[in-house]
């Protein structure tokens, strides 16, 4: 069992390490405000997807779209609520949810849950934005301030072959539901 686990250690330094084959993104802390819009940049600097806050009379959503403007997830739901959940809704592709745990109280742990696939757990520490995004014992996303030395921001490095858009979406999702609660 102990090897089995130091194999997926070392497969994990090999993707997520410093010169690891992950790709990594750029994003900005406690900047998912409904209504504000900001970007998300690649490792290069370069603008690789936009979040377009919208204030809508019946709910709050965010639209995550490509540089063009095309939208790739509409985001829905109330963070507020016995267990607080936010649907990533992706036109033409996978569906997900973002789902608070209801009971656990010993450490921050949500849920992402993506149509027809296993569920993935979301583990760390989520305020801080130093978290892992799961499936099964397989890392196939790091949260992490450590590659940034900005005060507000913090990095998303995604597994090859992964889904980047749902995987970011899914970040601002867990974003909404930690520090958005009043």
């Amino acid at each position: 069992m102990l090897g089995k686990h130091n194999k997926q250690v070392k497969e994990d330094r090999k993707e997520f390490g410093r010169h690891g084959t992950a790709t990594r993104y750029k994003m900005k802390e406690r900047m998912f405000t409904i209504g504000d819009d900001f970007w998300i940049e690649d490792e290069h600097g370069q603008r690789a997807y936009k979040v377009n806050g919208k204030v809508l009379a019946l709910a709050d959503s965010l639209d995550f779209e490509d540089p063009h403007g095309k939208v790739l997830v509409k985001m829905r739901g109330k963070v507020i609520t016995i267990r607080g959940q936010i649907k990533l809704d992706r036109p033409g592709g996978k569906d997900a949810v973002v789902k608070k745990d209801l009971i656990n109280i010993v450490r921050d742990h949500l849920t992402l849950s993506i149509d027809g696939e296993p569920e993935c757990d979301i583990r760390g520490n989520l305020f801080d934005h130093e978290y892992e995004i799961l499936r099964g014992r397989d890392k196939i996303a790091e949260v992490s301030k450590k590659w940034f030395r900005l005060r507000d921001t913090y990095g998303v490095q995604i597994e090859p072959g992964a889904d980047d858009v749902l995987l970011l979406a899914a970040t601002v999702a867990v974003d909404q539901l930690c520090h958005d609660i009043k």
